[in-house]
């Protein structure tokens, strides 16, 4: 079960894009942007938590990115009292599987497992689908049992099977380009979550590899010296 459940979770994301034939975008998400990172977390306070929780992650950790723990508490602590609780969902899984017919995954790990290019575009085409239990649809993924949870943000789009493209429907409460900014927020925050050391980690990578290229290069010099005399 362990190794069908890691297989899962680390599918190749070329054979997931292949799956549905949709070209994914490329996500332009930032580490190193605080704002958007701030942006990304409230919109997944607001918009996804209460299906899909981040257990992982505690809301202490939003702190590392700018924001002060009363910021927290005041703006984004909802389903927990303290800043040192885990992120978890406030919807009961029973009534979510009942409700959806399967339970919404933790989204801790979603950005390693699918992909930073496979959520944005994901988030970004959903249409309507009245042959769906929900209602809605997805074009990277097809006959998902997730609704679209930020319609209001996007407006309703539709999908044009012979020119196998989306169309629009309605408009929502945001522009196409702020859409995407938005989306492209909380991937970033998404991402984030799934290795919050990963900014970090690459520094210090990237000093590793000059300090052994610095001492490969004494090294050389002192292998040099030792085998100078040996012919």
């Amino acid at each position: 079960m362990k190794k069908i459940i890691l297989a899962l979770l680390f599918f190749p994301l070329t054979a997931l894009a292949a799956a549905t034939g949709y070209r994914l975008d490329s996500s332009p998400h930032d580490l190193r942007d605080l704002v958007s990172l701030q942006a990304g977390a409230r919109t997944y306070v607001n918009y996804c938590l209460g299906c899909h929780g981040v257990q992982f992650m505690r809301y202490k950790g939003l702190t590392e990115f700018g924001l002060s723990e009363a910021q927290v508490k005041e703006h984004l602590l909802f389903t927990a009292d303290k800043v040192g609780e885990s992120m978890k969902v406030a919807l009961d899984p029973k009534e979510a599987k009942a409700w959806f017919g399967v339970a919404p995954p933790d989204l801790s790990v979603v950005a390693r497992s699918r992909g930073a290019d496979w959520l944005y575009t994901y988030l970004r085409t959903f249409y309507r689908d009245p042959k769906t239990v929900t209602g809605w649809n997805n074009a990277v993924y097809q006959n998902v049992a997730m609704p679209h949870a930020l319609w209001t943000l996007q407006g309703e789009r539709g999908w044009d099977a012979k020119e196998q493209r989306l169309t629009e429907i309605s408009k929502g409460s945001l522009s196409p380009t702020q859409y995407d900014e938005t989306v492209r927020d909380l991937v970033n925050f998404l991402v984030y979550v799934s290795e919050p050391a990963a900014t970090s980690r690459k520094s210090i990578g990237i000093i590793t590899l000059f300090v052994l290229g610095v001492v490969f290069i004494f090294a050389y010099l002192l292998k040099k010296e030792f085998w100078k005399d040996v012919k």
